[in-house]
């Protein structure tokens, strides 16, 4: 892919630089035809960014996901489609009581909740009043490649631009029962990846921002990046996601355990209080050896296993290391929204 436009771009670089470049594109000039036609082709991307916005959340007073995500979230997300609705990361409108959504221009909107996927991790908002925003074309991250130069734009800062170079596409395996085949990882990375927007040379948007890594080449060896849940993963979900607040795919059999691959092993960091492996006896510091008496050594190995053996409610067996003691747990699973709290409708 010819990312030529992006050549002349370094990181940091601002909006504003490149509104001046779009004016400079527009006004008249005495310069030679070849200088003026530099600036002109930033249009696609000054549009795109444009799209951009930050978003404010305050979670619900009781929600369970104040412990690891914080009451108080900021983050971005990007206006696409033609009901203006805005993409971001999931977890930053997680039991969310109020969302304000604010534009390039400073003009704030609230907004509403559409839906939330844990398979992908996408959230959708709706604004409650016009945003006056152009919204960005979707485009393809299949056609993404490693070492494409893209870029991030986010919804708050002078420096809310930067280019990253896609440095993986490959499996990434969250410790809180998330697994994506192919996401897609940049480096340098960014501290404020929550819902940034990854733009490719034609203005489109290719990946959602998610996390902040300290691998982003290959697990276990020190690079730092960004990872980005890949746009396509939203196509085939969207029209079900927006009418049902969710999508049929992304119901799941779930513990409610958070656990790491360590030396070869699957380790417990902590267990979500209410949830199936908590009431079951797991504990941080446990290893899980088996599910249903087939063995486990890796993350995308272990859920695999577990969405494979049916709908949420259907139980499972662990073998768990306790200490030097091995036992076997069984657990009903359920499904992760049925432990979400929601803003109260009276």
């Amino acid at each position: 892919m010819d990312l030529h436009p992006l050549r002349f771009l370094r990181a940091g670089v601002s909006c504003a630089l490149l509104a001046v470049l779009s004016a400079n594109a527009a006004a008249p000039s005495a310069a030679p035809a070849e200088s003026r036609e530099t600036p002109a082709s930033y249009q696609h991307l000054v549009e795109a960014t444009g799209a951009v916005v930050g978003l404010k959340v305050r979670a619900i007073a009781n929600a369970r996901s104040v412990q690891t995500l914080g009451a108080e979230r900021s983050g971005s997300g990007v206006v696409f489609g033609t009901d203006g609705l805005v993409l971001t990361i999931g977890y930053l409108i997680l039991e969310a009581d109020d969302v304000q959504i604010v534009t390039a221009q400073g003009r704030t909107v609230p907004g509403a909740v559409v839906a939330y996927d844990h398979a992908t991790g996408f959230g959708l908002l709706k604004p409650l009043a016009p945003l006056d925003v152009k919204p960005i074309e979707l485009g393809s991250s299949s056609k993404v490649d490693v070492l494409d130069r893209l870029l991030v734009a986010a919804g708050f800062g002078d420096e809310n631009l930067s280019v990253a170079t896609v440095v993986a596409k490959r499996v990434f395996a969250g410790y809180w029962e998330y697994l994506l085949d192919e996401a897609i990882f940049t480096s340098p990375p960014r501290a404020d990846f929550g819902g940034a927007a990854l733009i490719n040379g034609e203005g489109q948007l290719v990946g959602i921002g998610s996390l902040f890594v300290m691998d982003a080449v290959t697990p276990g060896e020190r690079l730092p990046g960004n990872m980005f849940v890949p746009i396509d993963l939203l196509k085939p979900v969207l029209a079900e996601m927006i009418s049902t607040g969710k999508q049929h795919g992304g119901r799941r059999p779930w513990l409610g355990v958070s656990s790491v691959e360590q030396d070869g092993r699957l380790k417990v960091l902590r267990v979500s209080a209410d949830g199936p492996a908590e009431k079951a006896g797991l504990a941080p510091g446990d290893i899980i050896l088996a599910l249903d008496g087939e063995s486990v050594e890796s993350l995308p190995a272990f859920y695999r296993k577990l969405w494979a053996v049916g709908k949420p409610g259907t139980e499972v067996t662990l073998k768990v290391l306790k200490g030097t003691e091995v036992r076997e747990y069984r657990i009903r699973s359920i499904d992760r929204l049925e432990m979400i709290r929601r803003k109260p409708t009276i």
